[in-house]
């Protein structure tokens, strides 16, 4: 098969002529442009010298290059030094910021903080700590040293510097300076040196990796006192309404018993001849009365108080306390001193508080072997927010014994051979009922002292002991 020949459109000599003029203006400029270069370079060649030594142009040329570029690599390293130079203040300033914002949140938290360092320094604390323990300041000391090596707490901080044991919400009690025992909460964990990046990547299995070493304790408090005293008062409150709920049906059996059986002692007793039979009727009467007395003194403490709330002046209330005592028991030697306001309360109850803990003072201070005497003294104080009259009976007596101190408000518990155990208890029911608190304890020069707190003002809300000694 022919293929026809493909034709080509015939130039023109217009579009010729265009083209030739072209080229004839790119010649022309390509020469204007030698004749330029020429031109500058025999300037340059006719150009009188300086230098002496007759440098080169093509030398001249590149140390001006590169002292040029020299200088926009000096001018470059500056700039970065600036940068470097900027970022490195507002990453101090940066890190203050972060310190300042730990150290503020460490002092306004609630919780006590202890940071011990593995030589067993203290290297931080804060102020909820100090609070808590009653020492300051405590920082760099050993807390050996401020705490005492028989102390619980020094005792676990030991154990966890040691033995790397961590101890979570444990209880434990601290005696402060001042002789208050507190209950506080602690959490203590150990602080463990890791070992460096570099051992970490030669070490193939994790089981021959270097031990870790503790190289602190952290230690978290809690202030628990107030807490621990409240559940007390809720706990005797549950035990007193149960025990008023029976002591009804008990205490109407009891008494009926008791006086058909002092009935027929008496019957006993009027027929019958002075001999055996009379001496035995009389003792029955005698223990029918010291069971009734028991039984009285039980129904005091066991049923509810109704208590007719009223200003009570207290001062002219101890003034004849006092005066009534040592009419009654001359032996002893009752003063009273300081200051008492009025409060709301019931006068009878509180009278009948106050006459309990003194007689009791008068026993014990009688067995001292020297003069006996008993003191009352009136405190006002503010605590927690609250006014409170503060009662102090104090005698002069061998004190309390330790295994009775936490005992003696017990019901029914008594060191005395004819006692009932229910005077202290009836005080602490009384206390408990007007919203204070009653504690017992030694005196450092000898015997012993009963503090009853009374609040100014009743309030609705849950009663707080006001002091940060342990409640009993």
């Amino acid at each position: 098969m022919n293929v026809p020949p493909i034709a080509h459109p015939p130039i023109s000599p217009v579009g010729m002529a265009d083209a030739a003029v072209m080229l004839v203006l790119l010649v022309g400029a390509l020469l204007a442009l030698v004749m330029m270069v020429r031109k500058f370079v025999r300037r340059e060649s006719a150009a009188p010298r300086n230098d002496w030594q007759g440098a080169k142009p093509d030398t001249d040329n590149a140390s001006a290059f590169m002292a040029a570029s020299m200088q926009g690599v000096i001018e470059k390293l500056r700039t970065q030094e600036k940068e470097l130079a900027r970022l490195h203040v507002l990453a101090q300033e940066r890190a203050q910021e972060s310190e300042r914002m730990t150290e503020e949140v460490t002092r306004n938290m609630p919780t006590g903080l202890l940071l011990v360092s593995a030589t067993g320094a203290i290297s931080s604390s804060n102020p909820a700590a100090e609070e808590a323990l009653g020492l300051r300041p405590m920082r760099y000391r050993s807390y050996k040293e401020i705490l005492g090596e028989e102390s619980g707490l020094a005792q676990m901080l030991t154990a966890c510097l040691r033995d790397g044991k961590t101890f979570q919400r444990g209880e434990v009690e601290h005696l402060t300076a001042e002789g208050d025992v507190r209950r506080l909460g602690v959490t203590i964990s150990p602080i463990y040196r890791h070992a460096h990046a570099a051992v970490r990547r030669h070490v193939s299995d994790p089981r021959t990796m270097p031990e870790r070493k503790v190289s602190g304790a952290l230690c978290l408090m809690s202030d628990l006192t107030e807490l621990t005293a409240l559940q007390k008062q809720i706990r005797w409150k549950e035990n007193l309404a149960a025990l008023g709920e029976m002591s009804a049906g008990i205490a109407h059996e009891f008494k009926n018993s008791l006086a058909t059986i002092s009935g027929y002692a008496q019957m006993i007793r009027s027929e019958s001849k002075p001999g055996d039979t009379r001496d035995s009727a009389e003792k029955i009467l005698d223990q029918t009365r010291a069971l009734t007395h028991v039984v009285t003194e039980f129904l005091k403490f066991a049923k509810p108080l109704e208590i007719c709330y009223e200003t009570v002046a207290m001062e002219p209330l101890v003034e004849r306390l006092a005066e009534e005592l040592q009419e009654s028991l001359p032996k002893c030697k009752f003063a009273y001193d300081g200051t008492f306001l009025e409060l709301p309360g019931d006068e009878a109850l509180l009278r009948q508080a106050l006459l309990n803990l003194a007689r009791n003072g008068a026993e014990s201070a009688s067995a001292g072997g020297k003069t006996p005497s008993v003191t009352i003294s009136g405190t006002l104080e503010e605590l927690g927010g609250r006014k409170w009259q503060r009662i102090c009976v104090a005698d002069n007596g061998p004190g309390i014994p330790d295994h009775d101190l936490q005992k003696i408000f017990l019901p029914f518990y008594t060191t005395k051979s004819e006692g009932t155990g229910l005077g202290l208890a009836v005080v602490q029911k009384v206390a408990l009922q007007h919203g204070g608190s009653i504690e017992a304890r030694n005196r450092p020069d000898g015997g012993a002292e009963f503090l009853l707190w009374l609040p100014l003002r009743q309030e609705n809300a849950p009663t707080l002991f006001p002091s940060q000694a342990a409640r009993i």
